[in-house]
């Protein structure tokens, strides 16, 4: 007997001694700051696709706050609703939900797609504004396991992520799906008293979010986080605006309990934000449609979308060119930072071609060039050319939509080892390349110097105005020219 006490009391000693070693974070700020933002394989990883789909998809018009605005009297898309729908009173927005039906979604395809576009992540906006789960949920009804495609979108996402080797991400946009309190920007605040958001049915307040702040708080925002984070361990939890309606308290509830689980499954995480919403100090910035004006020196985000408007899938979507998404992946690794790239699919589960095109090339030119791409730290300077990004984040998306970049401009990355630099050039120059950033760089050390793609080595020069390198013929593929410069030790510093 005196031995099954200490074996017991031992056991429980151990038990306590793990779970001391797994609880390392604290809901507080000081402690949360312990974590490290920005794990080494999220750098490495450069490229990773998300997906705006929901029951907003299924009227196809305006674009994913399609929920909001058919609330909010006088828009375009309230008349839209009435005159296709009906009152809100009559066809309210769950009644989309049957027709959200994923009929085509195919995991296994999806994730092939993504993995071809080379995307090294990837997952789907888990939920938006709106207050549908994309997830197996018993938080609220109102998810898609048990409602419109009855599947687990996620979880059947991630797993066949997973047997890829694809890290996932799961995007949360619910900080706005509060109803009724007084001050707070909710998605359903501008609905008539009749209408289905302020509707006294259980079941219905659930999802237009008419709850007391307290209780929606708790068992709503936060619970639903954490149900995602015990079912299906996503490598990074990513945020869209409007946190800082959230209490510091929950922020903080979230972040430590997501950070101790990881802890415990021993996956290095990271937690996206925008704006000001969360400490950088064990967060990672995202600028939304917009990109930093130079290097940054620590990792940070883009998200935007391959069309031209919407997130989200609508009549008449415009999809940008190849060459611009391209582009803007190349800037962004460039200056220190990753993107996470966001699709269009249909309500039935399709992706249409326009946007299969574009991935799939994306991920043709990355097949050939990633050497100059993943796994890539940015130089002492970005570029040169004439075309530069401009400040001011998101306020500016408009003017980064519009940017075109020419041959002379070049992006700059080299590899871990600080042997091999790349020089980027988003057009053909022609046979010479000049690059005059290494203007008075010592290239005694020069090793080879090719062209990404190709075999032979490439003739150079130093001349008056920069490095010299004769390209010789275009190669097959378009858009973007890396030339890679192997050093015999250490890429030289540069000498202005």
């Amino acid at each position: 007997m005196i031995g099954l006490r200490i074996v017991s009391t031992l056991g429980i000693a151990l038990l306590l001694s793990v779970w001391a070693r797994a609880e390392t974070y604290l809901p507080d700020w000081d402690s949360l700051a312990k974590h490290q933002a920005a794990p080494e394989w999220l750098a490495d990883a450069k490229l990773g696709i998300y997906f705006h789909w929901g029951p907003y998809t299924v009227p196809a018009y305006g674009n994913e706050w399609y929920p909001r605005h058919m609330h909010e009297r006088g828009h375009h898309v309230e008349r839209y609703h009435a005159k296709t729908y009906g009152d809100p009173a009559e066809f309210g927005y769950h009644d989309f939900i049957p027709d959200f039906t994923g009929e085509h979604f195919d995991p296994e395809e999806w994730a092939e797609l993504f993995q071809q576009a080379g995307a090294r992540y990837a997952g789907p906006v888990a939920e938006h504004h709106d207050g549908y789960a994309m997830w197996a949920s018993k938080v609220t009804p109102w998810n898609a396991k048990d409602t419109g495609p009855q599947r687990d979108i996620l979880g059947e996402l991630f797993n066949s992520l997973e047997q890829r080797n694809i890290k996932t991400i799961a995007t949360f946009h619910h900080a706005r799906h509060l109803s009724g309190r007084s001050g707070w920007d909710s998605h359903y605040h501008q609905a008539k008293p009749d209408w289905p958001p302020n509707s006294e049915d259980p079941k219905l307040r659930l999802l237009y979010g008419n709850l007391p702040e307290e209780e929606w708080l708790k068992n709503v925002w936060l619970a639903k986080l954490n149900e995602v984070i015990d079912q299906y361990q996503p490598d990074i939890i990513w945020f869209d605006s409007w946190l800082d309606q959230i209490p510091a308290s929950y922020q903080q509830r979230f972040a430590a309990y997501y950070l101790n689980e990881a802890n415990k499954w021993q996956k290095p995480v990271a937690i996206i934000r925008k704006q000001n919403d969360l400490p950088l100090s064990f967060t990672i910035n995202d600028h939304e449609k917009a990109r930093e004006p130079d290097i940054e020196p620590v990792l940070w985000m883009t998200d935007d979308t391959i069309s031209t408007g919407s997130w989200s899938y609508t009549q008449h979507l415009r999809i940008k060119p190849l060459s611009q998404v391209l582009h803007a992946l190349i800037d962004t690794v460039s200056k220190n930072g990753v993107v996470l790239l966001n699709i269009s699919p249909k309500a039935d589960g399709t992706i249409p071609q326009d946007q299969r095109e574009v991935l799939l090339g994306l991920g043709d030119w990355l097949r050939v060039n990633g050497e100059a791409i993943y796994a890539t730290r940015p130089w002492v300077i970005a570029g040169e050319g004439p075309t530069s990004e401009p400040h001011g984040g998101f306020a500016s998306r408009k003017e980064f939509l519009k940017l075109q970049y020419t041959k002379e401009d070049i992006r700059f990355t080299r590899n871990k080892e600080n042997s091999v630099l790349y020089a980027i050039a988003m057009g053909w120059p022609g046979e010479t390349l000049l690059l005059r950033s290494l203007k008075g760089m010592e290239l005694d050390e020069v090793h080879s110097v090719r062209l990404l793609g190709t075999d032979a080595e490439l003739k150079w020069q130093q001349t008056s105005q920069g490095m010299e390198v004769q390209l010789g013929q275009k190669p097959d593929y378009q858009l973007a020219f890396p030339v890679r410069i192997e050093f015999k030790q250490n890429i030289p510093l540069l000498v202005p």
